[in-house]
């Protein structure tokens, strides 16, 4: 098997494990572990993996002039939009949480622009406005009444608050990926992020009921902080080892169909006509958004 096979297989497949996540981070929550303790655990759990996997790596220090934008890094890529994720799957559905985390390049598309002065083309105008009016119809007309999903308008726009500081991240991290190896750059920011979190994490965290906890609920959150947090980055690290950045994020684009697929197989949501239509348009908008524009001849 070639390395870009293998390449294609690693980001497959960490898309698999994002798209499963809705569904078995859901099922723990509230009864067994409320939201920001479980981010408390996701993010050290993800500190301690990869400070031990950093022994492999290269030794290098973080320049003085790099720790603001590490911080920036930390609150918007493992503070803000992991608590807005987690909270808003809480109070919404899994079938709604991975079709919005698909409009994360939209958001790219929309602050690159802003910050990197990049030229929004037509094809992306109508990407992000498909992608906008498929959000916005989920977020007001998505609403039906399930007593694991309390208020399903404010999780779907947790779900947005999340995609935003997540694309945020994905920029502001650009310089950084370039100048340090990916295990130095993850050990920092995880640490950075623990201590970020601690206030608002720990006293659910401190919550959680171990002894009373079923077999099934630890193997969902080992599943979250080793599979969701840890080795879904491996596996696109090596990914971008032999395939395109672009290429790589494209993968998003399947993490509804797994996402919607594994929630139906285990009962655990339902399609509706508004989840169809409103999932047909936030794709579209991305595929459009995403489209690189022709060279001029």
């Amino acid at each position: 098997m070639s390395k870009r096979t293998l390449a294609i297989l690693a980001a497959l497949g960490a898309t698999a494990i994002y798209g499963i996540n809705h569904t078995l981070a859901k099922g723990v929550m509230p009864t067994h572990v409320k939201p920001f303790g479980f981010i408390m655990l996701r993010v050290g759990g993800a500190a301690i993996l990869f400070w031990a996997i950093s022994f492999f790596g290269p030794k290098e220090k973080i320049e003085k002039k790099d720790w603001g934008r590490l911080l920036i890094c930390a609150i918007c890529g493992m503070s803000v939009n992991m608590l807005s994720f987690f909270k808003g799957l809480q109070l919404s559905t899994p079938i709604n949480s991975a079709v919005l985390i698909t409009i994360t390049p939209i958001i790219v598309v929309v602050l690159s622009s802003f910050f990197l002065k990049e030229k929004i083309t037509l094809n992306k105008s109508l990407g992000i406005l498909m992608g906008f009016i498929g959000a916005v119809g989920l977020i007001l007309f998505g609403a039906e009444i399930r007593q694991d999903a309390p208020n399903i308008p404010l999780g779907n726009f947790l779900f947005i608050v999340n995609a935003t500081f997540y694309g945020t991240y994905l920029i502001v991290v650009k310089t950084l990926i370039e100048k340090y190896h990916p295990f130095t750059l993850m050990k920092w920011l995880f640490s950075l992020a623990l201590i970020i979190n601690i206030p608002i994490t720990l006293p659910e965290f401190l919550e959680i009921g171990w002894s009373s906890m079923p077999l099934w609920a630890y193997g969902s959150i080992a599943f979250v902080v080793v599979g969701t947090t840890f080795l879904t980055y491996l596996f696109n690290v090596f990914a971008l080892t032999q395939l395109k950045a672009s290429t790589v994020g494209a993968f998003i684009y399947v993490q509804p169909l797994i996402g919607i697929l594994f929630a139906l197989t285990l009962g655990k949501d339902h399609l509706s006509l508004i989840k169809i239509l409103a999932t047909a348009l936030v794709l579209a908008g991305v595929y459009l958004a995403s489209m690189r524009p022709k060279p001029s001849p």
